[in-house]
Order: C-alpha cells, then sequence, then structure tokens
C-alpha cells in the first residue's frame, strides 16, 4: 500500500484546439487522416492482454464513403466471450488489491497520451469512423476523453476522502470497494468519449471489465485500447469483444459473477436488458448495479423575449452539429409567433450555407450519418412530411446514399404539436418547429412536459426573468441537464454532469462522483479501542 496521503494533480478540462487553416493542429490531423484513410487496419478482440482473431469478420467503412475499406475487425465465439469473462475475474485478483494511487497513474497517463502523441490519431479515426468533423472529433474524442480521465481521478480522491466521524472510543472508517465479481460496459457510436468513459471509470474504482463497443465504432476503439495498453491497464482488466451482441450479452448475463452494467444506447435495448437482468437475479452472487444513458427527445423553447438571431443559432448549432446524432442533439423547437419570421429567416439562411461532404474538407459542417440503415429511416420520415398536410419542409429534405449516407439538414415546420416527428426520436439532421401563440407560453410549457417520454436534455431562451423562472419550473421533470439561454448541447465533464430521468436513463450523470459511486461497495469498518468486559449496563443498577 502507499504511504502517504496523495494529492493528485488538480483537474482542468483540456483546451479545443482551433484547427485554423495553416495551425500546426489542422496539419498533423490531415497527416493523419490521410495515411489512416489510405490504408487497412485489422482489429483483433482483445482478451487477457493479447489479440484474437476468428475465421470470422467484417470490414469497416466511414459513413461519408460506404464503398471504401479502411479495415477488418474479428468477430467473438462464445467461448470468446467466456473467456473474456474468466481472464476478468482472474485479474481482479490483483487489480482490485492495486492501491488507488497506482489505478490513477494508469489513467492520467492515457489522458497526457491522448493530449499529445495519440490526438492527431484518435481525432482522425473518429472523423474516419463516425463521419466526424474534425472540431466534433476534437471536443469528443480527445477533450472529453481527456477530461473524462482526469477529472474521474479527481472525484475517485473526493470520494476516498468522504469519512465518518469517529470519537475517541472508536475509529469509523469507510473503504469504498471494487464491485465483487465483473462488469460490462456497452457503448455507442457516437462518442469516442463515452465508449473510452464507460469501461475506463469502472477500471478506475477497481473494477475489471468485458466491453462491447458498438459495430460501428470499432475503428476508433481500437485507438482507445492502443492507449490504455501504451498507459498501462493490466491484462484482463478491460477485455474487448466484438460481434453478435445478444450473443454476448446472454453469455455476460448469464454468468453468475455479473456484477453491473454500464450502457449508452437505445431505450429499448436497455429495457430489454433491464428485464434480462431481472429474469436472471437470482442466478448472481450479488445484486448488480445497471447504470444506463438512452435516448432523448431533446428540445428548445423560445419566449417572446428571446433574442431571435440566438434562438436561431441555437436551433442551427443544437439540431445539426455531427448530424443531429447526439444523444442531446435538439430534434423539437417551440417559438413564438412574433419570433417566428426573424427567426425563420436566419435558420433557413444558415441551412442553406452549410456545406456538406466527406470530413477530411474542413471547409464541411455536415457529413454523413453513421450507417443505410439510419439513412433509410430518416428518408422515411422526410418522405411522410413532404405528404402530410400539417407539416411543411423549410428547408433541406434532399438525401443521398450513392457514395456516403448524406441526408440534408431538414427543417419541418408542423401546425400538429403531436405530430410524429415532434415525438419520435429520430436521431439525425432532423429539426421539428411548432409555432404557437405569444399567449399561449404556459400552455406550450405543459404541452412540451408531456409531449414526450424522453426527459435527458431542454433549454429555454428569454430575456424575461419571470419567464425563465416559469420554465425552469414547469419543466424540472422533463430534462437531466437544463440549458438557460443556450443550445441543449454540450456538456462539459465536471462543469455539467450529464443525464436524464424518465425514458432517458438511470440519470447517474457521467462525469461527476455521482457516477463513480455506483461501482464502488463501501465497506463500514468499525474498530474499538477499548473492548467492553461486561454485558451489564449502568442502568440495571
Amino acid at each position: 500500500m502507499g504511504k502517504g496521503f496523495f494529492n493528485v494533480p488538480v483537474a482542468i478540462n483540456e483546451p479545443v484546439k482551433t484547427y485554423a487553416p495553416g495551425s500546426p493542429e489542422r496539419e498533423a490531423v490531415k497527416e493523419a487522416y490521410a495515411k489512416m484513410f489510405r490504408s487497412k487496419v485489422e482489429v483483433p478482440m482483445y482478451i487477457n492482454g493479447k489479440d484474437v482473431k476468428t475465421k470470422n469478420t467484417r470490414t469497416m467503412s466511414p459513413p461519408h464513403d460506404h464503398k471504401h475499406v479502411v479495415g477488418t475487425y474479428y468477430l467473438a465465439e462464445k467461448k470468446h466471450v467466456e473467456e473474456a469473462i474468466a481472464t476478468a475475474l482472474e485479474a481482479r485478483k490483483n487489480w482490485s488489491q492495486m492501491p488507488w494511487e497506482q489505478r490513477a497513474g494508469i489513467f492520467l497517463k492515457a489522458a497526457e497520451l491522448i493530449a499529445g502523441p495519440y490526438r492527431a490519431k484518435i481525432n482522425a479515426a473518429t472523423m474516419i469512423a463516425q463521419s466526424k468533423t474534425i472540431h466534433q472529433a476534437e471536443i469528443d474524442a480527445a477533450c472529453e476523453l481527456i477530461d473524462f480521465l482526469r477529472f474521474n481521478v479527481q472525484f475517485m480522491t473526493d470520494i476516498y476522502m468522504e469519512q465518518p466521524e469517529s470519537t475517541s472510543d472508536a475509529w469509523n472508517r469507510i473503504e469504498y470497494r471494487p464491485l465483487e465479481g465483473f462488469t460490462y460496459a456497452v457503448t455507442p457510436f457516437n462518442f469516442t468519449a463515452i465508449a473510452g468513459n464507460l469501461p475506463s471509470c469502472m477500471a478506475l474504482m477497481g473494477n475489471v471489465v468485458v466491453w462491447k463497443p458498438s459495430d460501428s465504432q470499432i475503428y476508433s476503439a481500437k485507438v482507445i485500447m492502443d492507449v490504455f495498453n501504451e498507459a498501462g491497464v493490466p491484462p484482463g482488466v478491460i477485455n474487448v469483444v466484438f460481434g453478435d451482441p445478444k450473443m454476448i450479452t446472454d453469455t455476460v448475463l448469464a454468468s453468475p459473477d455479473f456484477s453491473g452494467l454500464h450502457f449508452t444506447g437505445s431505450t429499448e435495448i436497455f429495457k430489454l436488458l433491464w428485464k434480462q437482468i431481472g429474469n436472471n437475479i437470482s442466478n448472481y452472487k450479488t445484486y448488480p448495479r445497471i447504470v444506463g444513458e438512452t435516448g432523448g427527445k431533446d428540445f428548445i423553447v423560445a419566449h417572446k423575449t428571446a433574442n431571435a438571431k440566438q434562438v436561431a443559432t441555437a436551433i442551427v448549432r443544437g439540431a445539426f452539429e455531427f448530424q443531429g446524432q447526439k444523444c442531446s442533439a435538439a430534434s423539437r423547437a417551440y417559438i413564438p409567433k412574433s419570433l417566428w419570421k426573424d427567426v425563420k429567416k436566419q435558420v433557413v439562411d444558415d441551412v442553406k450555407s452549410f456545406k456538406m461532404g466527406s470530413p477530411e474538407d474542413m471547409g464541411n459542417f455536415i457529413t454523413a450519418v453513421i450507417h443505410e440503415g439510419s439513412f433509410d429511416k430518416l428518408a422515411k420520415y422526410i418522405d411522410q412530411a413532404k405528404k402530410d398536410k400539417d407539416a411543411e419542409i423549410i428547408v433541406g429534405g434532399n438525401y443521398d446514399k450513392s457514395k456516403g449516407y448524406f441526408i440534408e439538414p431538414t427543417v419541418i415546420v408542423t401546425t400538429n404539436p403531436n405530430y410524429s416527428t415532434m415525438c419520435t426520436e429520430l436521431f439525425g439532421p432532423v429539426i421539428t418547429i411548432y409555432v404557437y401563440d405569444d399567449k399561449d407560453y404556459s400552455k406550450t410549457l405543459k404541452l412540451v412536459d408531456e409531449t414526450s417520454d424522453y426527459a435527458l436534455t431542454g433549454a429555454i431562451l428569454a430575456t424575461d426573468r419571470y419567464a425563465i423562472e416559469e420554465a425552469t419550473k414547469a419543466l424540472q421533470n422533463s430534462a437531466g441537464n437544463f440549458y438557460i439561454n443556450d443550445k441543449p448541447t454540450g456538456a462539459v465533464v465536471g462543469q455539467q454532469p450529464f443525464g436524464g430521468a424518465r425514458a432517458s436513463g438511470t440519470n447517474d450523470k457521467a462525469g461527476s462522483a455521482q457516477n463513480l459511486l455506483r461501482w464502488v461497495s463501501p465497506r463500514m469498518i468499525k474498530e474499538t479501542f477499548v473492548t467492553p468486559t461486561d454485558y451489564r449496563y449502568p442502568f440495571l443498577g
């Protein structure tokens, strides 16, 4: 054990680089992108510190150039998942006993590797795999993942320092044990930072992990594992498997040693997993922790006192950055009639000014959606809006998948506040706007609260403080992250812990100590200094 009370480096948010023309970071990422795009990489699974290949493979292609192959990955059989579980449990014997400062050192090193030598590579991988612009890749794959790693170490020490009071008679202390067994991380395609954080935050707290990344994020997931390996994560602590999600999950959840699920993905899948865990509850050695962040139908509400330019910018950035493929992306907006003319003009002008194409061209603001399934779903809703009498597309509405899965940023205006695209999560560059009478502000807030089962993010724009206060109160259960005079996206680790309730998840706030507390099992220790030798109390006389 360490001999001292150690202070960790004070966590600070990683500065976002500009990638302005001529900047060294721009040239570095362009070089990395070109090299990675024009080569082919093999991505084996990673079990017990070793690369594992099988006879079953799939290819990886960028969403913006889906006929171009950048690599191949290997799919697991059931025996590989069972090996990952067994390996993790064996690794736990030493990892769970490792002094916290040694675990901290590993993940602090990982943060600095990403900040330095891996920055261009992890950004380029995210641009290729998930079709993110350089700015979106930078704020995700570099900055947010660095922030998660740094701040989680600080949060861990804050948790360990939270101790009960003692007296002269007894010393009370709490140790924050890792969970007994192994944990399971299921991560999404849309954020490289989430893919890195879900397994690593559990490992930081002394747990061992089986990690299944999204099939659409494997290219950048490999870079994450390269970083973890160089940082010194021991073999077996984080094991990575690819392939059939049902087979992998069934195998994991059948194990009596399963102790926790850290999930980001769809609401439907999360509910199925929760049910499956419940059905297996009698088989487990402990009650598993279940933490999930799922979908959203995120809103923007403008009051008549809002600034029209600010409202339009919140809509355009909130709905269309990264093609609307953020859990927090604005997908429904409520605008008062008195502002609508000015808001509409700027939104339409802004959308028409967008350039769309490959992220390699850094003048593009919009790139492709993640895969053909997403493309087809979005095209279906756009086509339906063109037919419906209670909907009008005021800008966008075109799409093309001949080379890449490109959907034009699309703005639908509806006269029906319960129109399908006001209620359904689309996860793409489509926002639907309902224009309300200024006098119906209070009714509109009630409508916002009742329209969706989700409650992830939302925003109110106004200059009237009474209107802001009314919205804050009326929408208190409608969003786990609520923004005043801003877009509903862009949560920063250490500043805005992220998560929502209702159908949006368990609201365990990634990027905070609340989340890390889910991955420990506290043990209370009381040490009595002078132990009684007689059962009789004074009241017995």
